[in-house]
């Protein structure tokens, strides 16, 4: 198959071999033939955030996005090259704590000419009120990141009013922690705790609990939630992909619910993780 009619017209090529979806010949092996097609899976879900935060913006100013927990940038650089280059306004943010990567990718960004990427060395904390940043971003993504790495990218969407949420949530390990913890006093509490007695049966559900929890968060502050599953990721089991839509209509019993939930769960401890112990997380 001819590997530059897979590939979309304009593409950096160079991009695509620094992600190893091409390799240095140019060329597509079967194995970056599938990450191209989980690239342009993702891509399907987040251009049509990416044009409507566009048209809500003055032509001149262009929109933000930011990328929390960006790592190497890779979804910031697909993204920029997918949407922003042709566009005359816009910038991508990657935000990361691990000073090496941000290195690493400005150097590719000024190598690629990607001139409206900027990448931040700040940690989750740092981020919420660096002056590096403006105080409102368009769309906040993270993808695969680790634990409680997710719901620091929530949490500073909240902050920066962000349009638009995209997670895909990666080794969510505190919940399953805490029900581990608490698992002798949850089996006299609910029968329930059968669903998590088993060590893989803690760690699978714990991850499904924690999803649930941030899904009902993010309507709390008036986003719609979509929930769906990244096709064709084999490489990882963590393919669960989270859209929240700001609507600013909350829903109303969203933050009852995740109270029964913790109570049932005999949770409590992680009440201000999920936003009880302060409602106004992140205004």
């Amino acid at each position: 198959m001819n590997t530059i009619a897979e590939i979309r017209p304009g593409q950096s090529l160079e991009l695509l071999k620094e992600l190893h979806i091409l390799t240095r010949d140019g060329k597509l092996n079967q194995d970056s033939r599938r990450k191209l097609k989980q690239v342009y899976h993702l891509y399907q879900f987040i251009e049509p955030l990416l044009e409507a935060a566009l048209a809500a913006q003055h032509p001149a100013a262009g929109m933000t996005l930011a990328d929390h927990g960006a790592g190497k940038s890779y979804l910031g650089f697909i993204l920029y090259d997918l949407f922003l280059k042709s566009r005359s306004a816009g910038e991508i943010i990657g935000i990361e704590t691990r000073g090496e990567l941000v290195t690493h990718s400005r150097e590719l960004a000024a190598r690629l000419g990607f001139a409206r990427m900027r990448f931040l060395h700040l940690s989750a904390e740092a981020s919420l009120a660096s002056p590096e940043l403006p105080a409102q971003v368009d769309i906040v993504t993270a993808l695969h990141a680790c634990n409680t790495a997710t719901d620091d990218a929530i949490r500073f969407a909240f902050a920066k009013q962000a349009r638009a949420i995209v997670l895909v949530p990666c080794c969510q390990a505190e919940v399953a922690a805490t029900l581990r913890q608490n698992k002798n006093a949850s089996f006299g509490k609910t029968s329930l705790s059968e669903l998590w007695r088993h060590p893989i049966h803690t760690r699978e559900f714990g991850s499904q609990v924690t999803n649930a929890l941030r899904c009902l968060l993010l309507e709390a502050h008036g986003y719609q939630v979509t929930v769906t599953e990244l096709v064709g990721w084999e490489h990882s089991m963590k393919n669960e992909l989270i859209i929240g839509k700001y609507t600013g209509q909350p829903r109303k019993n969203a933050l009852e619910r995740i109270a029964d939930i913790l109570d049932t769960l005999n949770l409590n401890e992680l009440r201000g993780r999920f936003g009880l112990a302060a409602e106004q997380l992140g205004a």
